[in-house]
């Protein structure tokens, strides 16, 4: 058997397979899509960095996501976006695994920063008096290393089960990038393990934190009920009611992607899923985290004024 077998060295991305008009029309939705995203969390990040009054453990956090956002949706869209306009559609495979590894890390690390950021509010909201003591600068550095170093160490677990495996084709994954499970189908052994790995890694990196963040914000909505004033707490239920739509879009869609079972969702869908956590939420971050918050305006504000000529 072995014997017969070769390494594939490139594979062809179908993509969504549209149309040429289709197609121009997403390349131009796609790549508007894709400049927000970069242009918010640019933004984001460079008015925290700026702006000493955000030196905070919510904002630290922020910049934390502004990052990761920015890295996810840069190790998939602009293949994707290149493949819209070319014929050519191919990726060596080497650098396929790579975007497999990367998509993996910049995900996992998206999970458990939600996690402290609802932790974070948790206590803020829940414990004020006691906030500067528990989100102390120490305990927010070893959160965010410990997010970090985790999320690429198991992105690296997934990374080596799949080397293990012998890859002979087809040579075509369909999807718009290199997709975990896509990725699988290429290889002509049994990935039993592959998937056992996968799905135990959703239960602890999906499940697990959106549970926690489930209980967070139950917590903490609890405490807005018992506000008196009722400006204080239609503001802190506008945010937190937004907060949860963006975890729930994330959350809801990498679930039903790597946790329904496969007949739930054929190839197309899991393109559409794919597009809501890999571009759609790295887009509506800036917006809901931090565009909509009032000291994030007026550090811009005040940023733009020192900016203007005297």
């Amino acid at each position: 058997m072995r014997g017969n077998q070769t390494w594939i060295t490139e594979v062809t991305l179908l993509g969504f397979q549209a149309d040429l008009p289709v197609e121009c029309l997403l390349f131009g939705l796609f790549s508007l899509f894709y400049s927000f995203t970069l242009f918010g969390n640019g933004v984001i990040l460079g008015i925290i960095c700026l702006d000493h009054r955000l030196h905070t453990p919510m904002y630290f956090f922020l910049s934390h996501l502004a990052i990761v956002d920015m890295s996810y949706a840069s190790n998939n869209v602009p293949k994707m976006l290149a493949n819209l306009v070319t014929q050519r559609r191919t990726i060596f495979f080497i650098p396929c695994l790579m975007q497999t590894f990367l998509y993996l890390a910049f995900a996992h690390i998206e999970c458990l920063i939600l996690v402290v950021m609802s932790y974070d509010r948790f206590v803020a909201i829940c414990h004020p008096l006691h906030y500067t003591v528990i989100m102390s600068w120490r305990v927010c550095t070893i959160l965010a290393a410990v997010s970090w170093i985790f999320s690429f160490l198991l992105a690296l677990v997934h990374l080596v089960l799949i080397l293990r495996l012998p890859f002979c084709g087809p040579h075509e994954i369909n999807h718009f990038f290199c997709e975990i499970l896509s990725v699988l189908k290429l290889a002509c052994a049994n990935t039993m393990l592959n998937q056992v790995v996968i799905f135990a890694a959703c239960v602890f990196i999906l499940v697990g934190p959106l549970c926690l963040v489930l209980v967070s914000y139950t917590r903490i909505l609890m405490a807005i009920l018992r506000i008196q004033s009722g400006e204080g707490r239609r503001k802190a239920f506008s945010t937190c009611s937004s907060h949860l739509c963006v975890v729930g879009l994330f959350f809801g869609s990498a679930i039903v992607m790597y946790m329904a079972p496969k007949s739930q969702h054929p190839e197309e869908q899991q393109k559409i899923l794919s597009l809501f956590y890999s571009l759609f939420n790295p887009m509506l971050n800036p917006l809901i985290y931090s565009l909509r918050n009032a000291e994030v305006k007026g550090a811009l504000r005040r940023s733009l004024w020192k900016e203007r000529p005297m």
